[in-house]
């Protein structure tokens, strides 16, 4: 698409929709990073009001895309993806500066548009007692179109599940600009949906053929980790036994490449009130093995991690810490004065490890806390039990801001997500994990690890100088090397952060040629012009991909 191009079909756009249309250098350049190490920059933006606006913007690119034009659309929510997933070098369909609105907020479920971010939808839920647990740790800067689209998890992933499980609904619009509301299907009524002369009784029509088919491959295909982001979820569909067919569980995770999201109904889970933490300070990560297991014997609601790197970060960047809990700097000061005292006496531990207990009354809470303490007290660590919710929190906000600590204050140094969102299965972290330092300790790269070691879902992240000569080459040998490894104890290359530009080239590594040809097809019942999210999830152009680094 040429510059006299772009500027015929904006001028169209314009006159289609009621929100705004531009193709101002400011504009694409602000959508043209995510969190990933890409940079593709599209020729026009698009600020939608509606989910009319994006028929509209749909029927048109279809219509040109028909007639052999070469647009594509790519839906964008908050841009905090780690894989390239909202980037787009022709449309992107911004949804944060108009939709953007909570619709009804009951005690069971609430309506939010696909540009609603995360913070504000929870402040919403919790006067109502509940939340949406499957939040991801970007959860002050993520958005729920994001949230769904990467079907993310989180802290809370370890007894509560993914977002998969919290859509009720999904308002959506097809590729070719038609739209429809998703939900489960009972049978009688996937038989009235089938008989439906329209794009959705079509794509219901030809997915039920697909699954049905290839059920017992579909199946078998299925990651056993507790989590997985990877693929389109083809063996979450369709339930034989209770006789339900929910086609939002394939749009759930697919990353924008099968409708474009305009709003989702969410529900969630009561929030419990009392809440105390236990940290664990690891010298080294050689016991991580046997430490997880034990720990994961007394039920935590959640088992978080981060390592040494993250903790001299957020020590140094204290006031950006303090500046996100709240509160008088003096009384913040006084609660971080141990970790100043373990950087200044060079006693940072390897892993901090955290695991929340939460219960119906403090007694309950206390009881858990001691229990695990004196368990864990095995292992001569050392290890403490937080007093109050503001002890707990700058644990928390170390371990929620780690990844944009990283990102945006090393000088010099900039985060390579590649092997960033791992998983095996806990059982075998104690023969994995040391082979995974074995295969660390043959390159020369400084890396964090932080994660979400209850499901052993760890995020390393390489810091590299990306000028640095052959630095690209070793980062594919490390994913090669790692995914290869990962895939060997039946784990998964994504847990949360999906495939994208970086991880849709090595689907083929996790998935036989008879699954990625179900894949393929999925997209062609949706998608047949391919018109939605091009190159992530199905039909990969890694060249395209590692062409686009962002060096800046």
């Amino acid at each position: 698409m040429n510059g006299s191009t772009s500027m015929l079909y904006a001028k169209d756009l314009t006159n289609l929709i009621s929100g705004d249309v531009s193709v101002a250098e400011g504009e694409r350049e602000k959508v043209a990073r995510d969190t990933s190490l890409f940079y593709v920059k599209p020729e026009i933006v698009i600020f939608p009001k509606n989910r009319d606006d994006i028929s509209h913007v749909l029927s048109y690119v279809h219509a040109i895309k028909a007639k052999g034009g070469n647009l594509s659309v790519t839906m964008r929510a908050a841009g905090t993806c780690m894989t390239g997933g909202p980037l787009s070098s022709s449309i992107v369909i911004d949804t944060t500066r108009y939709m953007n609105h909570i619709g009804e907020v009951t005690k069971e479920s609430a309506i939010a548009e696909s540009g609603v971010y995360y913070r504000d939808f929870e402040k919403e839920t919790l006067k109502k007692g509940w939340l949406m647990p499957s939040y991801p740790a970007s959860r002050e800067l993520a958005a729920i179109g994001g949230i769904v689209s990467n079907n993310s998890g989180g802290e809370k992933t370890l007894v509560y599940g993914k977002t998969e499980k919290y859509i009720k609904a999904l308002d959506v619009v097809f590729a070719d600009g038609s739209s429809d509301t998703l939900c489960p299907l009972t049978r009688q009524n996937l038989e009235v949906k089938m008989k439906e002369q329209s794009e959705s009784g079509r794509i219901h029509r030809e997915l039920f053929a697909l699954i049905d088919n290839n059920y017992e491959i579909i199946k078998q295909a299925k990651p056993s980790v507790s989590k997985n982001s990877s693929g389109y979820y083809l063996w979450n569909v369709y339930d034989k036994e209770k006789d339900i067919f929910d086609i939002t569980k394939v749009v759930v995770g697919s990353q924008g490449t099968l409708t474009c999201i305009s709003s989702a109904t969410v529900t969630g889970v009561q929030v419990k009130e009392h809440s105390r933490m236990l940290v664990m300070f690891l010298p080294t990560t050689s016991h991580l093995g046997e430490i997880i297991p034990q720990i994961l014997k007394h039920k935590p609601e959640t088992l978080e991690s981060y390592d040494d790197h993250t903790f001299k970060i957020a020590v140094r960047f204290f006031k950006d810490i303090a500046l996100r809990m709240g509160g008088d700097m003096f009384t913040l000061g006084f609660q971080f004065l141990p970790e100043f005292w373990m950087v200044v006496t060079g006693g940072v531990p390897k892993i901090i490890l955290m695991a929340e207990f939460t219960g119906e009354s403090e007694e309950e809470v206390e009881q858990q806390v001691q229990t695990a303490y004196d368990d864990m007290k095995q292992f001569d660590l050392p290890i403490k039990r937080t007093k109050n919710a503001l002890e707990s929190k700058k644990y928390w906000t170390f371990r929620r801001e780690s990844f944009n600590l990283l990102r945006t204050r090393l000088q010099g140094y900039r985060t390579a997500p590649t092997i960033d969102d791992i998983i095996v299965h806990p059982k075998d972290l104690p023969e994995f994990l040391p082979q995974l330092e074995t295969i660390f300790s043959k390159y020369d790269l400084i890396y964090t690890i932080a994660g979400h070691m209850g499901d052993a879902n760890f995020h390393v992240i390489p810091l590299v100088n990306l000028h640095k000569e052959g630095i690209v080459d070793q980062l594919h040998k490390l994913m090669d090397e790692v995914y290869d490894l990962v895939l060997s104890y039946n784990g998964s290359i994504s847990a949360e952060h999906n495939d994208g530009l970086l991880r849709t080239s090595y689907l083929s590594k996790m998935f036989t040629p008879e699954v990625i040809s179900l894949f393929e097809k999925t997209k062609d019942i949706f998608d047949p012009l391919h018109i939605l999210n091009p190159m992530k999830k199905v039909y990969p152009d890694k060249e395209f991909a590692w062409s686009h680094i962002d060096t800046k």
